[in-house]
């Protein structure tokens, strides 16, 4: 009963850090989530073979409500491009039912490899001072820029992240205030994350290795649990993020990320 109340309180907050994390960087709060879900988990002896399976796919699915509540949060301060997110929209959606599709026929380890790698690339992008580099001058329209959006959501349904850790580094790279981009990107985590948790219930329906209390890969217990606190949340992440300046706010997201990816890096080796 201890250990059932201690994985309670575990699981409010990491709720509660993921949803500052949603209004603070844009994220969908998918990349706490992910690792403290995997702990927990491991701890019931959850099979190896579907446990990042199992921590992605519940991680998509508490992104549903913090995505919501981070993106109007930013709305109201008009720092969510409407345009580019109707441009975009479905390539994500597209990208994400796709990484759902191909996560859920790969071992965990390489889920675990995917998440870290991604994670320490962006951090390292995050943490470097090139805030003045871009690729270019505005974000292109046409076919070719399609594939950007179709990735994001791919590699992000993959992760069980909303989308904010690729999409704000890309569109800081198109010349977009990091603001602009972390607001943009908590409305694409929405994008992703319904259909990419819809692929993972469809994908992981019936299978026997999973914990109880599952619908497919999504463990309603953990989204019951950590929802909630990262919806209370993300208000506060956002207004913070609007406190701190451009640099601030990107060496954060960079030193965050690389503590994730190297937590990753040793649950696969």
């Amino acid at each position: 009963m201890n250990e059932l109340l201690l994985l309670a309180v575990a699981m409010l907050l990491t709720g509660a850090v993921g949803g500052i994390m949603a209004g603070l960087f844009g994220i969908g709060g998918g990349i706490v989530i992910v690792p403290a879900l995997d702990l927990a988990l491991a701890f019931f002896d959850t099979d190896p073979a579907i446990r990042m399976h199992v921590a992605v796919a519940t991680s998509l699915a508490t992104i549903i409500p913090t995505s919501i509540s981070s993106a109007r949060a930013h709305h109201k301060r008009g720092a969510v491009d409407l345009g580019l997110v109707r441009r975009w929209a479905l390539f994500v959606l597209l990208g994400s039912l796709a990484g759902a599709l191909l996560a859920s026929r790969v071992h965990s380890d390489v889920l675990a490899a995917i998440f870290a790698v991604m994670a320490l690339l962006i951090g390292i992008k995050m943490l470097l001072p090139l805030d003045s580099k871009v690729i270019a001058k505005e974000v292109p329209r046409g076919a070719a820029i399609t594939s950007v959006p179709f990735a994001i959501g791919g590699i992000s349904s993959m992760m069980g992240i909303g989308g904010g850790t690729l999409s704000v580094a890309a569109l800081t790279l198109m010349n977009q205030p990091i603001h602009r981009a972390v607001g943009t990107a908590a409305l694409f985590g929405l994008v992703i994350s319904l259909p990419g948790t819809l692929g993972f219930i469809v994908t992981g329906f019936g299978d026997a290795r999973l914990p109880p209390g599952s619908l497919g890969f999504v463990n309603l217990v953990g989204f019951a649990l950590i929802a909630p606190a990262t919806w209370l949340f993300a208000p506060l992440g956002a207004s913070l993020a609007h406190r701190l300046s451009q640099r601030q706010l990107a060496v954060g997201f960079g030193l965050f990320l690389f503590v994730v990816s190297i937590r990753m890096l040793s649950r696969v080796f």
